[in-house]
């Protein structure tokens, strides 16, 4: 007897969306940078429609740095097409409370340095 296509033992895993983001300035990443979640985050411009908790991969630019930021993070903030505002259509994606979260939230901030405290808009609030 085989498996139905709808066993869920036999159905294969849901591989996590790929995503690229480059910032290429300061105004850009404080604009997509979530400071409010717990272990920080960044607002991707993406018209793929995502729900909240989906597995995310980000590989993640910042300006100069040589390095890229590979960040296996969630979902947790969407911003629909046509919002409030005329808000960028794309999703929060949540860092994971692990090193390669801290590491990325950390040089973010690094870099972002007293403009944190600005009351300017962003993507997201």
């Amino acid at each position: 007897m085989s498996a139905s296509p709808s066993d869920p033992n036999t159905a294969p895993l849901a591989r996590p969306t790929v995503l690229s983001l480059a910032i290429k300035e300061k105004a850009a990443l404080y604009a997509a940078y979530m400071p409010f979640l717990k272990n920080g985050g960044m607002f991707v411009p993406t018209q793929k429609p995502y729900k909240i908790g989906d597995e995310i991969y980000l590989i993640l630019a910042l300006m100069d740095d040589v390095n890229k930021y590979p960040i296996a993070g969630k979902v947790a903030w969407i911003t629909p097409p046509g919002a409030h505002n005329n808000k960028a259509q794309g999703i929060g994606v949540h860092f994971p409370d692990d090193d390669s979260g801290t590491r990325t939230r950390l040089r973010i901030e690094e870099i972002l340095g007293a403009a944190l405290r600005s009351s300017r808009a962003t993507h997201t609030l």
